[in-house]
């Protein structure tokens, strides 16, 4: 018996390979939305191709048909790819952002004006910026409340943000309570960063304050005003139960603090010293900018403070800006120290040094001796007539880019010569210099003879002419009067070529608001005869030093309040003046 196996038909061979080959074009893609990284959108588009690629290769009635896992795919792909391709991408992509994510981007946003413009921005950025970051970036706050008598408390979402703390104090009611609530607060700001400590007569103890700081290793800038960091100060000694201190912490992020005086009584000494403001710093390696400034009391046994061991031991290898305010050196061995330590700090850029060392009467006496190289990056000086020479004196192997010098005061005596000579040999870089007082016009063509490349010069009052600090009651201050020497001046200021700003001498005549209205808008043949005199004397002023000085732009306003100066424009050969109101 003869079997005969049945025939396959070609279309029954290839129906294998076809289902063969649509599965293995599927196995390509998975089509699990959890496989696929949020932030790849390069692996996502590339999956998507290969996806729609494989649908024409499929046969029958799932040709060009995609599967249900499938179209759940490729919208998953497609809101991967979305945010990066979109007409807005950054803010697309912002906006999608967890709330801890855009918390955390706002928190390194130290501006209150760049926070409130992107709250601005849209309602989510606003919900996460106004409850915790835009009301507490800085904190103006007193202990007490003068209607309550409650203390600090400060709300506890703020733990963590980018703070800067300010203090005030006027009350005379404070206690230990008031002081643990203080140092609670700072203790639970985990990112302070600026603290600005002002003190007028609270009993609550400087040492606990700064203690507290000291464990905020985030704080960048530290400003004190307290009579009491001038006080006396005993630093604590091993004892029996203590036989060695712990180890000190240091602020290594610190880099600008400023402590200071204030003009109250409390918590003033006639004896002031500066040990507690020694060890405070001592603290501080890393400092950038250190302002001292004492508030000095005019009276019988009132004294100044000792800077013999801060030039002795403080070093800074970083210190970039140096302000000393009414300091003392006691000896020629402390002047020899403070010599050591100017020397020392090579990268201080900004120096200002009041210490009484000027001798215009007395002569003789010991001075800073500067070791050569010493300040090869100067460029800002504020100190008297006798530091200045042995600062400029020094011998460098560069010239030092010095640009701003301050506070010199001119005598007219034959102790002004040292300082002229060594600002000649040096003087060719600075650009503003200003005058604390000068005797007579020929000491101002003496200095413009020496600072030839001059822009702003100003030159303050004449020694005859400055009032006193304290006037007496019920005399009235004398205003200054108009200089009618304008030509001798216009001579003397002709050498400075580049000069664009001279303040300190009065030119022009007081003009009335309605009259500079009237120039503005009208003929001036309209205005009254005596506002008319004034007005061609202020264009003849005006005339004469813009002739004289080519560049010359800003003067003095005929008030001294009221933040307006004088400013000369040119219009082809002439001259015109106009008053403007001076920007801060």
């Amino acid at each position: 018996m003869t079997t005969t196996a049945p025939r396959s038909t070609a279309k029954g061979r290839k129906a294998p390979q076809s289902t063969t080959k649509n599965v293995a074009c599927r196995a390509v893609v998975d089509t699990n939305p959890q496989s696929y990284d949020r932030i790849d959108p390069f692996y996502a588009i590339n999956t998507l191709r290969k996806l729609l690629g494989s649908l024409a290769s499929r046969i029958g009635g799932c040709q060009y048909k995609l599967t249900p896992d499938e179209h759940k795919l490729s919208l998953h792909l497609l809101t991967i790819m979305e945010p990066f391709i979109g007409l807005s991408p950054s803010r697309r992509t912002l906006m999608r952002q967890p709330t801890e994510i855009l918390d955390a981007i706002v928190f390194h946003i130290d501006s209150t004006r760049d926070l409130l413009a992107l709250a601005l921005s849209c309602h989510r950025l606003y919900s996460v910026i106004f409850p915790k970051h835009y009301d507490y970036r800085v904190i103006r706050a007193k202990i007490i409340d003068e209607r309550s008598s409650k203390p600090l408390i400060l709300p506890s979402d703020i733990t963590t943000t980018d703070t800067d703390f300010e203090f005030s104090d006027d009350e005379l009611t404070m206690h230990s309570k008031q002081e643990r609530y203080l140092t609670l607060a700072l203790t639970k700001m985990a990112a302070l960063r600026s603290f600005d400590w002002s003190c007028n007569h609270s009993p609550i103890s400087i040492d606990d304050i700064w203690a507290t700081l000291m464990k905020c290793q985030t704080m960048c800038e530290v400003i004190i005003s307290d009579n009491l960091i001038f006080g006396p100060y005993t630093p604590d000694k091993p004892t029996t139960a203590n036989p060695k201190p712990k180890s000190a912490l240091l602020l290594q992020s610190l880099r600008t603090i400023a402590l200071r005086s204030t003009k109250h009584v409390f918590g003033s000494t006639k004896t002031p010293a500066l040990a507690r403001i020694s060890e405070m710093l001592t603290s501080c390696p890393n400092l950038e900018s250190l302002d001292i400034e004492y508030e000095h009391r005019h009276g019988q046994g009132q004294q100044l403070p000792g800077a013999d061991d801060f030039f002795l031991c403080s070093r800074w290898p970083g210190l970039r800006s140096l302000s000393l305010t009414n300091l003392r050196c006691s000896s020629a061995h402390s002047l020899e120290s403070a010599s050591v330590f100017l020397g020392v700090h090579a990268n201080l850029e900004v120096l200002h040094l009041d210490l009484p060392l000027d001798r215009s009467t007395t002569g003789g006496g010991p001075d800073l001796d500067l070791p050569p190289n010493s300040l090869p990056r100067l460029r800002e000086l504020l100190c008297g007539r006798t530091i200045a020479t042995a600062i400029l004196s020094c011998p460098s192997d560069s010239p030092r880019p010095l640009e701003v010098i301050r506070d010199i005061k001119l005598s007219g005596s034959v102790w002004d010569q040292p300082f002229l000579t060594s600002l000649k040999a040096c003087g060719g870089t600075v650009k503003r210099f200003e005058l604390a007082g000068w005797n007579d016009i020929d000491d101002i063509r003496r200095l413009v003879d020496c600072v030839p490349k001059l822009t702003w010069l100003g030159v303050n009052k004449r020694t005859s002419e400055v009032q006193p600090q304290h006037p007496i009651r019920g005399k009235a201050a004398i205003p200054a009067s108009v200089a009618t020497n304008v030509a001798e001046w216009a001579t003397v200021l002709a050498p400075l070529k580049e000069l664009s700003t001279f303040v300190g001498v009065k030119f022009f005549y007081e003009v009335s608001t309605l009259t500079l209205a009237t120039l503005a808008t009208s003929s001036p043949m309209s205005l009254s005869p005596s506002e008319l005199s004034r007005v061609r004397k202020n264009e003849k002023v005006a005339s004469v030093l813009g002739n004289k000085c080519s560049k010359l732009r800003r003067l003095d306003h005929w008030e001294d309040a009221g933040g307006r100066v004088i400013v000369l424009s040119r219009d082809g050969n002439e001259v015109r003046w106009q008053v403007k109101r001076l920007k801060v």
